[in-house]
């Protein structure tokens, strides 16, 4: 009686008998993929809940992310990130083919489809790292107020203006605080192109010029009537008169060019700081997996699968990168959709 239960209790805990017909690495994959999902449902949910807080000033995504390659002082907004969107979905869809091809043990095919996974990932990483670029760069300009608050210029079609555009050089004598210069409590970020007087001296000059605020208003289509004048609302910022710019200057404080993790041309600055942070995070798992699919790659060059008679590592990590892909969409979701 004692043997037989010994024996049990051998097949139950030494790895023959599969929950699930699930494999032990399949198992800790799916452990792992579950609490990475229950991390970035956190990030999601801290920035919904910081965008309904300011939702009156969160920037315009169709305004911040308008760039494309090669094609500068064109307006073309999400263009580029649909772009990294089906490239990166597309590297799924070869995973998918790596693991079916590894099912049918055709180490030619699964090698292939495995290179094109790599690639469609060091795409979508050096794409994001090209989008990051510009959106630190920025390409307008805007002055930031005693309390906070993001002013950018337009011209009288409301068109924005970039600050080189009507920014007087005044050859003004301008420091960077350092703590090698003996400021060791502070030490400032690089000075801005543009002086905060050069901008305002600009400013008054072109009386073509108006101040945008960073505060939200809808505009309500009027040939829509009903639930359909409320889906075909369009966001716009606040424009302020001549006699309202001038005022609101009075309360400049920092010439914001670009965005990093202290200010933020675009509007509110939790949103660069989510940016950063969030998609981020996923450009790290992107990397990582890029990195992880490469191994493989090397080892079914190698012929190590072969010999084991098993693609299941291919497919191990085709988990992984399909869950990083379903990220992805939602990321797309809340900062380039919603």
């Amino acid at each position: 009686m004692g043997a037989t239960v010994t024996t049990t209790e051998e097949k139950i805990w030494g790895g023959g008998n599969e929950p699930m017909g699930a494999s032990y690495g399949k198992l800790m994959m799916w452990f792992f993929i579950l609490s990475d999902a229950l991390t970035f449902t956190g990030f999601l949910a801290a920035y919904g809940f910081s965008r309904y807080k300011f939702i009156e000033s969160w920037p315009i995504a169709d305004e911040v992310f308008n760039h494309f390659p090669f094609l500068h002082g064109h307006d073309l907004p999400m263009l580029y990130v649909a772009l990294m969107t089906f490239v990166l979905i597309f590297s799924s869809v070869t995973m998918v083919l790596a693991v079916d091809a590894g099912h049918h043990m055709k180490k030619s095919k699964v090698a292939f489809y495995m290179f094109l996974t790599v690639i469609g990932g060091l795409i979508f990483v050096g794409s994001q790292a090209w989008e990051w670029k510009n959106f630190i760069k920025g390409e307008y300009g805007a002055i930031e107020t005693k309390g906070g608050s993001i002013l950018q210029f337009v011209d009288k079609d409301g068109k924005r203006i970039a600050l080189a555009s009507f920014a007087k050089n005044l050859s003004e004598e301008r420091t960077q605080d350092e703590r090698s210069k003996g400021i060791w409590f502070t030490s400032e970020a690089t000075l801005p192109t543009y002086s905060v007087n050069e901008v305002t001296e600009g400013f008054k000059a072109n009386p073509d010029l108006l101040i945008r605020t960073e505060i939200l208003y809808h505009d309500k289509n009027p040939d829509k009537k009903g639930v359909h004048e409320q889906l075909n609302k369009e966001k716009h910022k606040t424009i302020l008169t001549r006699e309202e710019s001038l005022a609101k200057l009075n309360d400049a404080l920092y010439v914001v060019e670009g965005a990093n993790l202290v200010r933020n041309e675009y509007g509110t600055k939790l949103f660069a700081n989510f940016f950063f942070f969030i998609t981020g995070f996923h450009g790290f798992h992107v990397f990582s997996g890029v990195v992880i699919n490469f191994i493989i790659f090397l080892n079914v060059i190698l012929g190590t699968y072969e010999k084991r008679r098993s693609y299941e590592m291919v497919e191990k990590v085709g988990l992984y990168w399909h869950f990083v892909d379903l990220v992805w969409v939602f990321v797309f979701t809340f900062f380039y959709l919603v």
